[in-house]
């Protein structure tokens, strides 16, 4: 399960990249209660969603030539110039080299070997979010590529991630987790075999109380339904949303744990 007790190669951070930043707090703030808190005024236009005081994702406008609205998952690593180095020899691409965030930490834009974009956070003064696996937080991260094996190799080589499969109707889940900790409890995201003309990408998932619900506030306030709110199996009840500029997210309602 994800938590705030970051280790190497735990999403740590997640962001949103938008082209109107005001249309998308207000978005997200109708869907899950968020509060923007700006950055301030050196930060460029970033700032921090919220709920309840603590930090769950970051907001900030495009920044990148050619970049589409997209939520960006982060993993922590003890050093991002180190990390950055190894993706480009391992076949992928450093997008934005590493860079210091005032004294928050460091960090890279990075492309894996498949198409799909990630980064990397070297902590200091900012450890990551301060709200994980619980309502309205980010609670797993899911990577839809082309080669399952080949992606699951690359990671491993970044970060030592440990991987089960699982079989699910019509195609096998590789669960992930950290290096670190028992696997079950250091499972924090899963790789899935790309699904007809669909791109390579990491998906974040929000936990709700009714995915139902949510993709019905969503709807009211211009996303888009991608997949409709289904039960899976020793998951729970899913949905996939596309924010109203086309950024894509999941939302979930866990499965109670066994008795």
């Amino acid at each position: 399960m994800l938590t705030t007790d970051f280790v190497t190669g735990a999403p740590n951070w997640l962001d949103l990249g938008s082209p109107d930043t005001a249309a998308s707090a207000g978005f997200y703030g109708a869907v899950f209660g968020w509060d923007l808190q700006s950055a301030g005024p050196d930060a460029g236009g970033y700032g921090f969603f919220q709920l309840d005081g603590r930090t769950v994702a970051g907001l900030g406008p495009l920044t990148e030539e050619g970049a589409s609205p997209a939520w960006t998952v982060y993993f922590r690593t003890p050093d991002a110039d180190a990390t950055a180095k190894a993706v480009e020899q391992g076949g992928g691409r450093v997008r934005v080299a590493p860079f210091d965030v005032m004294d928050a930490g460091r960090m890279a834009c990075l492309t894996d070997p498949g198409g799909a974009e990630f980064a990397v956070w070297q902590p200091a003064a900012v450890q990551g979010l301060e709200r994980a696996s619980e309502t309205h937080s980010l609670c797993w991260a899911e990577l839809h590529t082309a080669d399952p094996e080949a992606a699951f190799a690359f990671y491993r080589s970044l970060f030592a991630w440990r991987s089960q499969e699982m079989e699910i109707p019509g195609m096998t889940y590789r669960v992930l987790t950290t290096a670190e900790g028992d696997a079950q409890e250091a499972a924090f995201g899963g790789v899935v075999p790309l699904q007809g003309d669909d791109e390579s990408r990491w998906v974040p998932y929000f936990t709700v109380e009714d995915a139902d619900a949510t993709v019905a506030t969503a709807q009211e306030h211009g996303g888009t339904v991608l997949v409709p709110a289904a039960d899976v199996p020793q998951a729970g009840r899913i949905a996939w949303i596309a924010d109203p500029f086309g950024a894509p997210f999941a939302v979930i309602k866990p499965e109670p744990p066994a008795a």
